[in-house]
């Protein structure tokens, strides 16, 4: 019987719905892996179409085009080389998994079929797959692999069976996003199923964006004795090869170096990177136009730009009104010279005359409110969409969580745009981010190592500047208070009573609740943007447009 088996895990950006590119990006992990001398690679869930495939699996000439690749695959481990442990919808008979292959020998050697299939947050797997049932292990070689997927093993179930039918190991295949503090997470729920179990755990993940989510990798094995045995990259693709030696005291994994993790700030702006940087290539675009207004939100969202796509495929347009401070005319210029992008000036003082005189004779015996402020931004989001339908770089836009929360932004204006770096992020994590960004280069980053941005850009006071003298504090409590009522009521679904007892000031909660339940219908049309919280606008909150309950009293 063998005593040895080494285990490569390729940690690889799939691209959804790509199948030829999966299949290539799991041939090359084989490739390097055979030269590491693998007996097996393992490869994320659904490596295959690409995860999460939504109803792109409910076309049939999808999974039949995922079927006949998993079968390509399987063909070359003909060549003696490592076998494949695959993730691909799977039609058993009419009933559609998301499930397992073991390739071996040039054959499919075993399936499996996910058991627990998560219907919350982001996931609603239950509407396109079946539910499979628990199994016992795979045999390969000599040894006996739990095989388990994704959240087959954030519930007991599916490995206690998988234990009590003979596995060596858990190996689980995952597609699991990245979420502000969750690896710490991860690894407790992982040690809570080796304590169960006795069995030592294989956590193989993926790194890609994809639409709202990004998937950071972070692979890693705990022995039997729940010791952090290897510890892949976050935000990083790797193959890496692992070794098991079977003992009396069963499967261990030898231990390799462990690598401090990474600041919780770089880990967030990684995500904003990867987001960003999978959507713009994966779709085609050349580039991405932004805004560049000289304030806090627009410097940090370049930076992610430039960092993530180089600068070459940044364009920044100042759009200055007659409102527009010196200070963001320096700022912005400032801003785009650092980072290196291209920077250009379109005044808008034009176009708010034009529309002035149009509406005119409609707006008559009316003062100006904040209509004309509207007016403004409109504008503003006119020409940005002009510049990216003229030339085709995908239009960024800057709004935080902070002020899409409490519906601080206007539709057709500054909320014009494909995709969103800040949407999941409060506004004093911008400022934290804005101060992190000056003092760091990310890793992975196409800029020249340097701060960001002016440092005024930061210390200022934050100003939408669409009439004299403005402040964003004017009409909203200070940051550090209002994204301590948000996070209490949009992650924490706390009651107002709650939120007073915390410390806060009920007029103001009460406040913040009006502003929050009114702005669903801006939420509902905003541009996705990556899920950075527990919690993020979209496929993790879905409130109703038309709502007749309000949070005011409990």
């Amino acid at each position: 019987m063998n005593q040895i088996l080494k285990i490569a895990i390729a940690q690889i950006n799939l691209h959804l719905g790509a199948i030829d590119k999966n299949v290539a990006a799991i041939r090359a992990a084989r490739a390097k892996a055979t030269a590491l001398g693998a007996d097996l690679v393992v490869t994320p869930e659904l490596s295959i179409s690409g995860y999460p495939p939504e109803d792109l699996v409910l076309k049939p000439a999808f999974v039949t085009a995922c079927e006949e690749a998993a079968e390509t695959l399987a063909q070359d481990t003909a060549d003696g080389g490592p076998a494949l442990i695959i993730g691909t919808p799977w039609n058993n008979a009419g009933r559609l998994h998301n499930a397992a292959y073991l390739l071996d020998g040039g054959e499919i050697t075993a399936r499996r079929a996910k058991v627990e299939l998560p219907n919350y947050g982001v996931f609603d797997e239950k509407r396109v797959f079946v539910a499979g049932e628990p199994t016992g292990p795979i045999m390969f070689r000599g040894f006996r692999l739990g095989l388990m997927i994704c959240e087959d093993w954030w519930l007991p179930d599916v490995s206690a069976c998988l234990a009590e039918t003979g596995a060596e190991v858990l190996l689980s295949i995952n597609g699991s996003p990245f979420e502000d503090g969750k690896q710490p997470r991860r690894i407790h729920l992982a040690t809570q199923r080796v304590l169960e179990t006795g069995l030592p755990y294989i956590f193989a993940a993926m790194v890609c964006g994809q639409d709202e989510v990004a998937f950071d990798g972070a692979s890693f094995i705990l022995n039997a004795d729940r010791s952090l045995a290897v510890q892949m990259p976050q935000f990083a693709e790797a193959v890496t090869l692992t070794q098991w030696t079977r003992t009396p005291q069963g499967l261990t994994c030898t231990p390799q170096p462990i690598a401090p993790p990474p600041d919780r700030l770089e880990l967030i702006y990684q995500a904003m990177m990867w987001g960003l940087r999978d959507y713009v290539n994966k779709n085609g675009f050349p580039g991405v136009v932004l805004g560049l207004s000289g304030g806090i939100d627009s410097a940090i969202s370049a930076a992610v730009a430039a960092d993530a796509l180089g600068p070459e495929r940044v364009r920044a347009v100042m759009l200055p009104s007659p409102y527009t401070s010196a200070h963001s005319l320096e700022d912005a210029e400032a801003c785009a010279k650092m980072l290196g992008i291209p920077y250009e000036t379109i005044p808008i003082a034009g176009a708010m005359e034009a529309f002035g005189a149009a509406l005119a004779p409609a707006f008559a015996g009316r003062a100006p409110d904040i209509t004309e402020e509207n007016i403004q931004s409109r504008s503003r989001g006119l020409i940005l969409m002009a510049i990216s339908n003229k030339f085709g770089p995908m239009l960024l836009t800057t709004g935080n969580k902070s002020e899409m929360s409490v519906g601080y932004a206007t539709l057709y204006g500054d909320m014009c745009g494909g995709y969103s770096v800040l949407k999941d992020i409060y506004k004093t994590t911008v400022f934290e981010l804005s101060w992190w960004r000056n003092a760091s280069h990310p890793a992975g980053a196409l800029t020249q190592p340097g701060p960001a941005m002016p440092e005024r850009i930061i210390t200022k006071p934050p100003s939408a500047e669409l009439k004299p003298n403005q402040t964003d504090q004017d009409s909203l409590p200070p940051y550090d208070v209002l994204d301590a009522i948000l996070a209490h009521l949009i992650e924490g679904e706390h009651a107002v009573d709650d939120i007073v007892a915390d410390g806060y000031d009920r007029a103001t909660v009460l406040k913040v609740v009006r502003l929050l339940d009114r702005a669903e219908y801006k939420r509902r049309q905003a541009p996705p943007g990556v899920k950075i919280t527990s919690r993020a606008f979209g496929r993790d909150r879905r409130y109703p447009l038309t709502n007749g309950f309000t949070n005011l009293i409990k």
